[in-house]
This record gives C-alpha cells, sequence and structure tokens, in this order.
C-alpha cells in the first residue's frame, strides 16, 4: 500500500499537531479518508484548516463548531451530485457534518464515493 503520508504538505502536518479540538481524532481520519481517494488530491491551509484540491477545490474543514467536524464541499459540478451526505443547496458548495469516528466511520463509503464523482466531473469538464 502507498503511503498515503507521502504527498502531505509540511504545514499541514504542522497544523493538525497543533490543532486543539475535541474531534481531532476524526479530522485526521477525515483527511486520511480523503486523501486516499486519489493520490493526487493535494492539501493546504485555507480558511485557517486543512483543505483539499486536486485541480479544482474539493472540501475544506470548517474547525469552529466544537462538538461536530463541519466539512465544507466547495466546487461548481456540486450542485448536481446527490447525496445524503450533503447539506444545503447552494449553486456551488454543500456541507457535510460529522459527530465522532463511529459517524465518519458509517458514511465513509459515500465520503469516498462523493470526493471521486468531484473529480470525475473536473476531468471531464
Amino acid at each position: 500500500m502507498a503511503d498515503l503520508h507521502a504527498h502531505r504538505p509540511q504545514d499541514v502536518d504542522r497544523f493538525m499537531a497543533d490543532l486543539d479540538h475535541p474531534l481531532k481524532a476524526e479530522v485526521a481520519t477525515l483527511r486520511t479518508l480523503i486523501t486516499g481517494v486519489d493520490e493526487r488530491i493535494t492539501e493546504q491551509i485555507k480558511w485557517k484548516a486543512p483543505s483539499f484540491s486536486r485541480g479544482d477545490y474539493l472540501a475544506t474543514f470548517n474547525l469552529r463548531d466544537r462538538k461536530r467536524v463541519h466539512l465544507v464541499f466547495h466546487n461548481p459540478h456540486l450542485a448536481t451530485i446527490d447525496s445524503p451526505l450533503l447539506e444545503g443547496d447552494w449553486p456551488d458548495r454543500r456541507m457535510a457534518y460529522f459527530t465522532d469516528l463511529a459517524d465518519v466511520e458509517a458514511r465513509r463509503a459515500e465520503l469516498e464515493r462523493v470526493v471521486r464523482e468531484i473529480i470525475r466531473r473536473n476531468d471531464e469538464a
């Protein structure tokens, strides 16, 4: 299995090392799941949190909420992706919320499907 951490920028690793959040384990797990979907996904800090791209932006954490993990999917193709994971009806963004590690694991397959679908639609555009 490829080293999923090999492509991670040091600034994101430092951010995660210093992160003081009650759901830090969930954030770390989601980070690994998202970057594990496609080896070409890159990370950077955007909006004071880890953000994911593969050509276009895919998603960024919003870490102000301390009771759940808030993941903002922001991509022009989101309006055409139907998923129970995605909340909201904005033309270029949807939200996903995770309450704990069990919730992350329960919705893992759908999260990976959504990320793959965004990438597929980006590639076709």
